[in-house]
């Protein structure tokens, strides 16, 4: 089994949409955990409502580009459309950011609202690790 840690974000319904997310999540994947999820404005186009950011580490038996291909199908589940705006308004944006241990996304190198979430993850991950 793979473990992956995926950035979640949305600013249209969060609190239901992430929801909704982690719900999918653990009915599709054996093992699913939650960062804590924070409130942040919005980078780049400012005319929005604020995010509510986290990230959610998961086991796979899927290689990268089916887990890749299944979280965008869940954003369309969840009602993300593509807008005119790349930083746009959304529903639920689910990015791949570690793959195996591996940084696999530039925004945990350049993002605080993604490496701080990812970073808890990682942290209890290793805890948990050493307990087995």
């Amino acid at each position: 089994m793979i473990t992956a840690i995926v950035a979640v974000g949305s600013n249209i319904d969060p609190e239901e949409n992430v929801e909704k997310t982690i719900e999918l999540l653990k009915r599709d994947f054996p093992f699913v955990y939650a960062s804590d999820f924070i409130r942040t404005e919005p980078d780049g186009y400012k005319d929005q409502p604020d995010f509510l950011n986290g990230a959610i580490c998961l086991r796979t038996n899927f290689d990268r580009s089916q887990l890749e291909l299944y979280l965008k199908d869940t954003e369309i589940k969840l009602g993300r459309v593509k807008g005119p705006i790349k930083a746009g308004p959304r529903t639920i944006d689910l990015d791949l950011v570690i793959w195996n241990g591996q940084v696999v996304h530039d925004d945990y190198r350049q993002k605080d609202y993604t490496r701080k979430p990812v970073d808890q993850l990682l942290k209890e991950l290793n805890m948990r690790l050493a307990d087995s």
